[in-house]
Parts: C-alpha cells; structure tokens; sequence
C-alpha cells in the first residue's frame, strides 16, 4: 500500500509513516523537513498550493500510484486575534485547512483509480470545542471537520474518507510556544504512536467500510467533550 503522509518528518505524521512501514506499506512524506527515518520523501510547503501539488504528484508518479493519503501536517499561532501577526495567523489556515484540501484534491485522481482508495485527515478536538487565544487553529480545524464530512459525501462509493480527531499529544507540537500556551507538567497527553495506530485501523478497513471518524484523546482530555 503507497500511503501519502503530509507532516510525516515529525510527530504524528512520522508515527504514522513509521506505522505504515511497519504493517508492510510503502510511506511516502511529504514536508518541510526530510524525515529521519530513510522514507521516500518530497519537500513542499503546505501554505504554497502549487508547490504541493507538484510534490503529490511527484511521488505518486514515482511509486507508480497512491493507495491512501493522511493529512497529518499541521501548525499554530497561539495568541489573540490582535496580537498574532496576520501573516502567522493566515499561514495556519494556509497549512492545516488549504494545504489538506490541496493535497486531497490532487491525491484523488490517483485514489479514484484503486478500488481501496482512501483519504484521512487530522482535524482536533479543537475543531469541535473553540477556545481562547486559539482563532487560526481553531478556524483552521473547524475548517477541515466540515471539508471531510462534506468530501465523504462527495466521494461515497468511490475513495473512502475518514475524519481522526486527535486531542493533546506528546510531540514537539508545543515546543515552539512561550510557557503561557504550553501544556502543564501534569497534562496527560497521549503517545502519538498511539494515534497512529488509529490511523492504521482506518487504513485496514476492507472494501465498503468506512470508519467515519474518530475521536482519540487522554483519558483526561479538558478539550473534549
């Protein structure tokens, strides 16, 4: 199976690439950065459409098609709406939102074309749940929650398409926040393996099923419900 996974140089996406591999599939990253794992790999920003799509392109053509895609990819600019640079703040919708549909849309000639073809996106609990200081983000996951539900109408019967919604997760993720938007010493969040395993779980379902989606968070998880 030749799975695309955007943001598979880091966090989620690596867990999820690492996972593919180890089920017997062929992961193909595309991100920013090259992955550390020696994975087929293609550079692309996420916020520029055309540089995207060539790099989907690029890899399916290179692994002779595309079996599934998983929009892993994603960033933040925690901040008011105020004190968020507008650039910082358009360039989350730029990533998580338009970077996913660019992705998917370029993707789907190649999935329509296996009889398995599937899509999973990574929304939030935060697409669901709007919080303080948290306007890009949570515009930009509200956002991919309705382009999914809305694509698995589109798609039904013809390429798969299932919705993951993680809660917090321990990936570098944070690391670039000032301690004001960090989680706590004593957050539970959860191993991303963990959420990648869900993943693989949508990716094995046979031919007519679908899982829809899923919400995979800590135990404790304050953003959800």
């Amino acid at each position: 199976m030749n799975v695309l996974i955007t943001g598979g140089a880091s966090g989620l996406g690596a867990a999820v690439a690492r996972r593919v591999a180890a089920d017997g599939g062929r992961p193909l990253v595309l991100d920013r950065h090259p992955p550390k794992d020696e994975f087929e790999y293609m550079q692309a920003d996420l916020a520029d459409r055309r540089c995207a799509e060539r790099a989907v392109h690029g890899l399916a053509r290179a692994a002779g098609g595309l079996n599934a895609v998983v929009t892993a990819a994603g960033i933040d600019a925690c901040g008011t709406l105020c004190e968020v640079p507008a650039e910082d703040w358009e360039r989350v919708v730029q990533v998580n939102l338009l970077g996913t549909a660019a992705v998917v849309r370029a993707a789907l000639p190649y999935l329509e074309n296996e009889p398995h073809g599937r899509v999973v996106t990574v929304a939030s609990t935060l697409g669901f749940r709007a919080v303080s200081d948290a306007t890009a983000y949570c515009a930009s996951k509200f956002g991919v929650v309705g382009f999914t539900r809305a694509l698995a109408v589109e798609m039904a019967g013809r390429v798969a398409v299932t919705m993951v919604v993680p809660g917090g997760m321990d990936t570098a993720f944070f690391d670039d926040r000032t301690e004001q938007y960090k989680p706590g010493p004593d957050a539970k969040l959860n191993r991303p393996e963990d959420v990648a395993a869900t993943v693989a779980f949508a990716l094995s379902q046979p031919a007519g099923c679908e899982v829809r989606e899923m919400v995979v968070c800590p135990s404790q998880e304050p953003s959800w419900p």
